[in-house]
């Protein structure tokens, strides 16, 4: 009798958690591409745009610019971490808002500089950080130096970038003809470390590297709808060398914590499938080249498609990555922890 009461009021302690819905995290801050982006490129001179129907179909607000049909994986995550309704992006955010994070991911964008120029403007990782010192500097003019620190540090930070680095900087650009995939790869690594050196500059302690995702696989890339091995062997390197990253970082800075997120793994046709997901090769709207034709009619099982358009996945795919991200279901899902237990520290 002793050991059920003291069960139901554990049950009890975790519903009322649940119901006084506090956020794990007063703040989250985004940097990356459009697998992150909420609407920066909106205003921008890109073809890198998802302003328009079909894209945010199932999202509560309709099309916002996100690239998928509605949640992003970070959107997601948000969910997860009891967040109240979603980060603003950088171009539309309220100044009552920014103490509540930031969204800075734009479309097209990459690690280095000039990935992206195919489609028009983006805003890189170096500009996205300088968006994110800017929003710092008003964060310490709102509420003070030692309190604005205090209030960063106690903030997660999500960066998921690098897919348009290889998609097209590397593949279809001039970096194949010139280096070797080890060796651009290092080139990433090497920029990617100065960027994370500069975030945690700017007050970031709880910060989430998501790897790539097998981008052989997707419908632009893959080989008569099977995945690219060629490809893929080459994310999987590339994921390792991050993974490796996020060790330096953690030994280099003491009071702070880098995560890493084995994508790759988690978002593998295999495991999709085995999850459900039964369309796992083709896209679910009508296409424009990478992006949906606006205004046409998407599929109607949508929950069963990976694929929104031929480069990004739906919100069912993006549903898996959030969830096993944030907690994982095996010891390879990340490294060294999970969202979960790095937003509890």
């Amino acid at each position: 009798m002793k050991y059920i009461l003291i069960l139901v009021i554990f049950v009890a302690s975790l519903q009322l958690k649940w119901v006084s819905g506090t956020p794990q995290v007063p703040c989250f801050f985004i940097f990356g591409d459009s697998l992150s982006d909420s609407g920066n490129n909106n205003k921008l001179m890109t073809f890198a745009k998802a302003n328009f129907l079909p894209y945010g179909v199932d999202f509560p607000d309709g099309p916002t610019g996100r690239f998928t049909n509605g949640k992003t994986a970070v959107d997601l995550i948000g969910d997860e971490l009891g967040l109240e309704g979603y980060i603003k992006a950088y171009s539309s955010v309220e100044e009552e808002e920014i103490l509540k994070g930031v969204n800075y991911a734009s479309g097209s964008a990459g690690i280095r500089v000039e990935t992206g120029y195919q489609v028009g403007e983006r805003i890189n990782m170096d500009e996205q950080l300088k968006n994110h010192k800017e929003i710092v500097l008003r964060i310490r003019t709102s509420i003070g130096q030692n309190k604005s620190m205090d209030h960063l540090n106690k903030c997660l930070y999500s960066v998921y970038v690098g897919s348009n680095d290889w998609m097209l900087n590397y593949f279809a650009g001039f970096a194949a003809f010139s280096t070797t995939p080890n060796a651009f790869a290092d080139a990433l690594i090497t920029q990617l470390y100065t960027q994370l050196n500069t975030l945690y500059d700017l007050g970031a302690r709880k910060i989430i590297l998501f790897g790539l995702g097998p981008l052989g696989c997707l419908p632009m890339l893959n080989q008569q709808g099977k995945c690219s091995k060629y490809i893929n062997d080459i994310m999987d390197m590339y994921n390792t060398k991050l993974r490796s990253l996020t060790y330096t970082l953690n030994n280099k800075y003491g009071n702070a914590k880098f995560i890493w997120i084995n994508t790759l793994g988690i978002i593998s046709p295999n495991n999709l499938q085995g999850l459900g997901l039964k369309v796992i090769n083709i896209p679910c709207c009508g296409m424009l080249q990478a992006l949906c034709s606006p205004l046409t009619i998407p599929c109607n099982n949508r929950a069963d498609y990976a694929y929104w358009d031929n480069a990004h996945p739906t919100e069912a795919a993006n549903k898996v990555l959030a969830q096993r991200a944030y907690t994982t279901h095996n010891p390879s899902d990340a490294y060294p922890m999970d969202i979960r237990t790095l937003a509890m520290l």
